[in-house]
């Protein structure tokens, strides 16, 4: 595993620390592992198939902090959130195409992650423009954005009106939530399209990103 062998980060990125090699030490700080995933299996339909959650968490904890747990270790609370009892970790994945993030915090911290390609969805960002107050559609970093929000909070998409994100610049940026802050970046891999990547969490905390290419 390299620190993001083959991942560019977009220019702004006061604030994060890139990791180095080997196992990260739980609980230090917020640290999200991003994985290309070549051999996934694809449906009749010639789709890719994407791995669960649970076996994405379970296998970024042996990446991430060289610790092995089974399935059955992680747990979700009522708001769907997960979190890994054993390592007192709290962790959130979000996956796209061939690729996936997950994000651990201390077990004190709720965190949500979302990944984002640029396919085209006028309808969605119409609609989501709109409960963000907006005039114009969001973007795809907001959607992005949104999505880490309802899966590190309380917030759903039926009770997302009236939540508000703070214009983009470099690190945690506080939401009108009163609790939640949100910060993101666009990975760049050779040859692909842009994804973004988003994280949520009730305290701004430092970020360390792994990177790992599955064959």
């Amino acid at each position: 595993m390299g620190a993001l062998m083959g991942l560019l980060l977009d220019p702004g990125l006061a604030g994060y620390t890139l990791a180095p090699d080997g196992p990260s030490a739980a609980g230090e700080a917020v640290n999200v592992l991003v994985s290309r995933h070549r051999g996934l299996p694809r449906d009749r339909m010639g789709h890719r198939l994407s791995a669960s959650g649970r076996s994405l968490i379970v296998g970024a904890l042996a990446t991430t902090y060289g610790v092995r747990v089974a399935a059955g270790d992680l747990a979700r609370d009522g708001h769907k959130r997960w979190s890994v009892p054993s390592l007192d970790l709290s962790a959130s994945v979000a996956h796209v195409g061939t690729y996936s993030a997950v994000a651990f915090a201390p077990a004190r911290r709720a965190i949500g992650v979302d990944l984002q390609d640029e396919r085209d969805r006028p309808n969605a960002l119409r609609w989501l423009g709109d409960l963000l107050g907006r005039e114009e559609p969001a973007t795809i970093r907001d959607f992005a954005e949104c999505e880490a929000l309802i899966k590190a909070s309380h917030l759903t998409k039926e009770t997302f009106a009236g939540t508000r994100l703070p214009a983009w610049q470099p690190g945690w940026r506080p939401t009108n939530t009163g609790t939640y802050e949100v910060r993101s970046v666009v990975l760049r891999a050779e040859g692909e399209p842009p994804l973004h990547l988003a994280l949520a969490c009730d305290a701004p905390a430092p970020v360390r990103f792994h990177h790992l290419e599955e064959e």
